[in-house]
C-alpha cells in the first residue's frame, strides 16, 4: 500500500517544501502540500515536524562497520559497510578499493556485481582509487601497489559491470587513447594522487576526465607559474570535486575560497571512510599498516593522513559548521550533486516523483535520523 509521510519539511529540488510526500512501489509518487489527507488505505507516518531530505550519495567509501573493503572484497564485506553507513543517512554509496593487484580488482568488482543482483540496500557500484597513481604522490597507499595501465588492467577495467565504476587515476601516467577506451566503456574517471601539470589534467579533461579525487589533498597545489592539478580542477567549470570536510585533510578556509571560483554544484561531500567509521574502534590495520584515529581524521605511524572515521551525516554538519553553507546547500553538496556526477540523478539523490525513495529523516541537526532505501525503512 502507498506510504504517505506526513508534517515535514521536505528539501525539493526549488527547496523547501511544507507537507509531505507519498511513496508507492519504492518510488516517490507525489509532494503533498501541508495539510494534504492521505487516500483510504494509505499507511500514514506523522514525522513530527522534521525534514525529509533526499539519501546521501558517497562515492568514496573504503570502510565502515570494522570492515575494510581492501580486506573483504566481498559481498559480506559490502553489506556491512553499507549497513554501518545506512545508520548516517547514506542511501547509496560506492565501496572503494584502494591500490591493489589485479586479481583483488577483478574480486571486488565480482562481488559488486553479486551485490547489486541481490538488491544489497545502497550498493550503486565501485569506486577503484589506484593503482595507475604517481609514486610521489601516494599518501598512504602502499608504493609496492602502483602500477601503470598495462593491458591486463585496462582490460580488467573495461569489462562490462553492474552499476557505476569510478576510478581514480593519475592522468599523467595515462594515454589519451586509454582514457578514451576507458570512458567509451562508461568509467567514469576521476584525477587524484597525481603529479600532473595543468596542462596535462586540461588534456585529460578533453578527453573523458570528469572529477578530481579529494581536492588538495595528494596532488600537485596551485603555485604562481604552475596551476598544477588543484588550478586545473578550479578552473574548468563542468568537472566535479570531493571535499573532505573534517577540518584536517584541507584547511576550512581553504574550502571556501574554492567554494568562491566555480560554480557550487559541481562540488560534492566524500567521507573517505575508514573501517572505524560508525564503530568506536580507534585503531586498525591497513594492508599491515597500524593507524589511529584522531577526532575524525586517521593517522599512520608517521603521522600521514590515511583516511576518516566521517559519516555523511558529519559531512554535511562539518560543512554548515566549518564552510558556513547553509543546510539545504550542505544536503545537496551530500546528495544531489555527487548523484549527477555518477550519472544517477534524477533516479537518486533527489526528491522528486519518480525519484527512488531514498531519503533521511532528521532534525535541523540532523541528529534522530531515519534512512529510507527504496521506500523502506534501514536505519
Amino acid at each position: 500500500m502507498p506510504v504517505v509521510l506526513v508534517n515535514a519539511r521536505v528539501l525539493a529540488p526549488g527547496g523547501w517544501h511544507e507537507g509531505g510526500l507519498v511513496i508507492e512501489a519504492g518510488h516517490i509518487a507525489a509532494l503533498l502540500p501541508a495539510g494534504d489527507g492521505a487516500m483510504p488505505g494509505d499507511r500514514v507516518i506523522d514525522v513530527g515536524n522534521r525534514l525529509i531530505l533526499p539519501g546521501f550519495v558517497d562515492t568514496q567509501v573504503n570502510g565502515g562497520g570494522g570492515i575494510l573493503f581492501n580486506d573483504e572484497p566481498n559481498r559480506a564485506g559490502i553489506e556491512a559497510i553499507g549497513r554501518a553507513h545506512a545508520a548516517f543517512g547514506t542511501t547509496a554509496f560506492l565501496p572503494t578499493l584502494i591500490s591493489d593487484s589485479p586479481e583483488v580488482i577483478e574480486r571486488a568488482r565480482s562481488a559488486v556485481d553479486s551485490a547489486i543482483v541481490d538488491r544489497v540496500p545502497g550498493v550503486a557500484g565501485i569506486h577503484i582509487e589506484g593503482p595507475v597513481l604517481a609514486d610521489s604522490r601516494a599518501g598512504v597507499h602502499d608504493p609496492a601497489r602502483l602500477q601503470g595501465l598495462d593491458a591486463r588492467l585496462l582490460e580488467i577495467l573495461c569489462r562490462p559491470h553492474r552499476g557505476v565504476t569510478l576510478l581514480t587515476l593519475a592522468p599523467e601516467r595515462v594515454l589519451v587513447a586509454d582514457l578514451e577506451r576507458l570512458r567509451a566503456a562508461g568509467v567514469v574517471l576521476s584525477a587524484g594522487h597525481s603529479a600532473a601539470t595543468a596542462s596535462e589534467v586540461e588534456t585529460a579533461l578533453r578527453h573523458g576526465l570528469s572529477g578530481f579525487t579529494h581536492l588538495y589533498n595528494a596532488m600537485t597545489p596551485t603555485t604562481a607559474r604552475e596551476p598544477g592539478v588543484v588550478g586545473a580542477a578550479l578552473a574548468d567549470e563542468q568537472s566535479y570535486c570531493g571535499l573532505i570536510v573534517d577540518g584536517r585533510h584541507v584547511d576550512p578556509r581553504v574550502l571556501r575560497l574554492a567554494l568562491r571560483t566555480k560554480r557550487q554544484d559541481r562540488f560534492m561531500l566524500v567521507t573517505d571512510a575508514m573501517p572505524a567509521a560508525g564503530t568506536t574502534l580507534r585503531q586498525f590495520d591497513l594492508q599491515g599498516r597500524a593507524i589511529t584515529i584522531e577526532k575524525d581524521w586517521c593517522v599512520d605511524a608517521n603521522g600521514r593522513l590515511a583516511g576518516t572515521v566521517l559519516t555523511m551525516a558529519r559531512a554535511v554538519r562539518n560543512a554548515t559548521n566549518l564552510l558556513d553553507l547553509p543546510l539545504e546547500r550542505a544536503v545537496r553538496m551530500a546528495s544531489e550533486y555527487p548523484a549527477r556526477f555518477l550519472g544517477l540523478a534524477p533516479l537518486h539523490g533527489l526528491l522528486v516523483p519518480g525519484a527512488r525513495a531514498d531519503l533521511v529523516i532528521a532534525d535541523p541537526a540532523l541528529e534522530s535520523l531515519e534512512t529510507w532505501i527504496g521506500g523502506g525503512r534501514v536505519a
